[in-house]
């Protein structure tokens, strides 16, 4: 059975830049072996649950003011409309078309480059309460036993609106609450995670809410916690990943 993932995206710039994030993710990639994707990411925000039933998604360029080799990437992988059908009768969701945000195609363009696999994505409604948050990836945890890869899409920490060089080191605020999160994590401690607002230095590294919520997508898709990577990027994109079994 495949795991379900959390990942931190990160800058569009991933993909171009060999940072120990980018090097990790195209390792992951080549562990695994979905039928099929299904990714939340932060960057496909509703107020309802939606899912992509688009046979062929286009490349969404949702960012601005990087260079233009990032503007001349597709990632050309196929949709799965019947997957995406089952999905909205399975959660209640409602189906459109929608092409790739960079939360999805940025990391499955590492992952799995040649964009072979077909790939469904659902919104992510940030209305929900953090314990429905959970109980969508609980619903979605059968599929993995189908091969179906489940991947919440995110960023530990994310706040652009202090966003450093490249290398610079990672400030106490941000690693205060990176640790925090990694802490509940490896000890299982759900209850803590359902209230992370809480934690220390939470509103700081997460002005709002959406780069944190595909974490409890993931984590309600699988089980024990495993982690994958951690590193940082400018300063206060803790770039972690996690594998839920």
């Amino acid at each position: 059975m495949l795991p379900s993932l959390f990942i931190s995206h990160g800058s569009p710039m991933l993909i171009l830049t060999p940072t120990p994030a980018h090097h990790f993710l195209r390792s992951l990639g080549k562990q695994l072996t979905p039928k099929a994707i299904i990714v939340v990411s932060a960057h496909w925000e509703s107020q309802t649950l939606k899912v992509s039933n688009s046979p062929w998604p286009e490349t969404l360029h949702d960012f601005g003011g990087f260079p233009r080799e990032l503007f001349e990437q597709q990632y050309p992988a196929p949709g799965e409309p019947a997957l995406a059908n089952r999905l909205a009768k399975l959660l209640g969701a409602s189906e459109v078309e929608r092409g790739f945000d960079h939360g999805t195609w940025a990391p499955l363009s590492l992952m799995f480059p040649k964009a072979d696999i077909p790939v469904v994505t659902l919104s992510l409604p940030v209305r929900w309460s953090n314990d429905k948050l959970i109980e969508l990836g609980k619903r979605l945890a059968p599929l993995r036993e189908e091969g179906i890869l489940v991947i919440g899409s995110g960023s530990l920490t994310h706040n652009l609106y202090e966003t450093m060089p490249l290398d610079n080191p990672m400030p106490n605020w941000v690693g205060t609450f990176a640790e925090w999160v990694d802490t509940q994590l490896v000890n299982n401690d759900r209850e803590a995670l359902l209230a992370w607002q809480a934690a220390p230095e939470a509103s700081r590294n997460h002005p709002t809410p959406e780069h944190f919520q595909p974490l409890l997508v993931a984590m309600g898709a699988g089980g024990d916690v495993t982690p994958l990577h951690r590193s940082v990027e400018h300063g206060v994109l803790a770039m972690n990943a996690y594998a839920f079994a």
